[in-house]
């Protein structure tokens, strides 16, 4: 039973043991509960491990350490904040309830933050909780392993660790979250960029089944890369680190020199570039040759409501800040040429989202070009089987508001400060500028309480190819439908 110790703290049973946390504004925060043991020593490079039960009371008052990462170099360090925790109990996550009691059954949202599968943390202030406990929700969030540790491929280490370290997190919620008011029958799953890719993984995994209710999927669609491609990034740090291409020769490097091994290695890739680059791989086990396949034919993932959407200029996050924009349109039918070869589109494809954005530069189009492959197309693709194959609804989204910060546009994880109710947060303003409105924030946060509260978030589920995605701003003007179909072969 949870207990209240004084006017400031909170105890709450685990089957690990008891902890301790804070009333802030009137919502109960634990932070730093560990889910899994601290994967260091002996269990560095292996799959979760349960953690250490602990007797009397655990201090849960403050983020856990941060896996193992990278700074982002600039200028994205000046626009994601990415705070590094230091210390090996990473494997934890944290709790914002505004009703601890047992009784209580709230739904509850799981947040698996993004950043490539090599950056980001729980810890990230734009991931603050409250909102969502305000508004009668258990909100989790939590860290998972990342880069080489959570996802290199090695012949002598179970593959996509960090996956696993998820499915051991939902494991938790499944079997604590009761004892923080929550409902472990209606749980919501939602993640942004690589976490919306792994949500995309888990509901394909059969070992996921029955974890989570719903699920939600940001700016990123259900993905994984063929093995000896995604081990291309060991073997380049193999070379540079001159150790043999496996786990334990990897267990035995400093972890400084393996994390400048990493940076080196991932210069040569990116989300619009393609390439070798961490990624969730197909492992016989947990994640299918080809996830969305499976769950477009309703092989996995039948019966659980999805809801999924894009920023209408995702591409800008990535090309804009480094100044790549502008060369790409003056280099004209040479980044025309890789956008076709990159998306797979032919000249007619081309010259249909030509028509359909006059004006827009050769690195506009091959944005958008890049954009339908990795988001567009296979989302729209899940949506169209939700009726079908899948059984269960799908509603899509665009992100059209604008940042205040000159030359972004609606770019990629712009939305996640409206998603959580934290353009009051300092690090919020970093990407959307400092005048973002406050009525789009409650709009946007509130479908999703909806959504994980009724299981619809405020507009109809997809049903045809013509159905438009629901706006969320309406800053940009709309490419019609119609030339956006021309643009996918329809």
């Amino acid at each position: 039973m949870t207990e209240s110790v004084d006017e400031g703290t909170i105890t709450a049973p685990t089957r690990y043991g008891t902890v301790r946390g804070r009333f802030e504004a009137g919502v109960a925060v634990f932070r730093g509960i560990p889910y899994a043991a601290a994967p260091f020593g002996p269990l560095r490079f292996a799959a979760p491990a349960p953690p250490e039960p602990w007797d009397g009371v655990r201090e849960a008052l403050a983020f856990g350490p941060t896996p193992p990462k990278n700074p982002y170099p600039k200028p994205f360090s000046e626009l994601l904040p990415d705070p590094v925790l230091p210390g090996e109990d990473c494997l934890t996550l944290n709790v914002w309830t505004p009703d601890p009691a047992p009784s209580a059954r709230l739904p509850v949202m799981v947040w698996i933050h993004g950043g490539a599968l090599t950056r980001g943390s729980s810890a990230v202030p734009v991931y603050d909780g409250r909102a969502f406990a305000r508004d009668g929700v258990v909100l989790v969030s939590l860290n998972y392993r990342l880069g080489v540790e959570g996802y290199g491929v090695f012949p002598d280490a179970p593959q996509n660790r960090g996956l696993r370290d998820q499915l051991a997190a939902l494991a938790w919620v499944r079997d604590n979250v009761g004892a923080f008011g929550g409902d472990p029958d209606r749980v919501t799953v939602f993640g942004e960029s690589a976490g919306a890719i792994s949500i995309g993984a888990l509901l394909a995994c059969p070992a996921a089944e029955g974890l989570f209710a719903r699920a939600v999927l940001q700016s990123g669609a259900p993905e994984v890369l063929p093995r000896d491609k995604a081990r291309t990034m060991v073997r380049r740090m193999a070379s540079a680190l001159k150790v043999p291409a496996t786990a334990a020769a990897f267990a035995r490097v400093d972890r400084t020199a393996l994390l400048a091994a990493q940076a080196s290695a991932l210069r040569r890739s990116g989300p619009l570039l393609g390439g070798p680059a961490f990624a969730l791989v197909p492992d016989g086990e947990l994640v299918p040759e080809d996830p969305l396949a499976e769950l477009v034919a309703g092989r996995v993932g039948r019966g659980v409501p999805l809801l999924a959407g894009w920023t209408a200029e995702e591409y800008r996050l990535w090309l804009a800040p480094t100044g790549l924009l502008g060369p790409m349109d003056r280099l004209g039918p040479l980044t025309l040429g890789f956008g076709m070869l990159r998306s797979g589109r032919g000249r007619a494809d081309l010259r249909a989202l030509k028509e359909a954005l006059p004006g827009a530069g050769a690195g506009q189009v091959v944005g958008e070009l890049l954009t339908d492959l990795l988001l567009r197309d296979p989302l729209r693709a899940l949506a169209g089987s939700g009726r079908t194959a899948r059984r269960a609804p799908v509603h899509l989204y665009e992100f059209r508001w604008r940042s205040g910060i000159e030359g972004i546009g609606s770019c990629h994880a712009l939305e996640l400060g409206f998603v959580f109710d934290t353009l009051g947060v300092p690090e919020s303003s970093w990407l959307a500028g400092p005048s973002a409105p406050q009525e789009l924030a409650d709009e946007m946060h509130g479908a999703w309480v909806r959504f994980a509260t009724v299981g619809a978030p405020g507009w109809p589920a997809w049903r045809s190819e013509g159905d438009r995605p629901h706006p969320f701003g309406s800053a940009l003007p709309e490419v019609p439908e119609a030339d956006r179909a021309l643009v996918r072969g329809v």
